[in-house]
């Protein structure tokens, strides 16, 4: 995953657990944050309620979470090509191999 900078400027919860992200670039994506709510930090969100208490946060430029669930605006900005790896890597939160070898 490449990381670029870039600032979510606003966003609108469009379904269960899909947020369209507008970005400080003028692009938008539709997100669809369900395969990667697992572990720890991310599967709080499962619950819809919590979900929907996302809110964007004006010093980091991103969405956040009561809970202290984010994501890095790159991640959420490149989300369309690194769909399959996050996946992946929230497989292994659930699992607690991250960063095991």
């Amino acid at each position: 995953m490449s990381h670029r900078i870039c600032s979510v400027v606003s966003f609108e919860i469009v379904g269960p657990y899909r947020l369209r992200v507008e970005f400080d670039d003028g692009t938008s994506r539709t997100i669809d944050f369900l395969p990667v709510l697992r572990g720890e930090i991310f599967s709080p969100l499962r619950d819809r309620i919590v979900f929907e208490q996302v809110r964007l946060d004006s010093a980091f430029h991103t969405l956040v979470w009561p809970n202290g669930a984010d994501f890095d605006p790159a991640t959420l900005y490149e989300w369309p090509e690194d769909t399959a790896q996050l996946e992946q890597v929230a497989r292994q939160w659930e699992s607690g191999t991250v960063g095991r070898r």
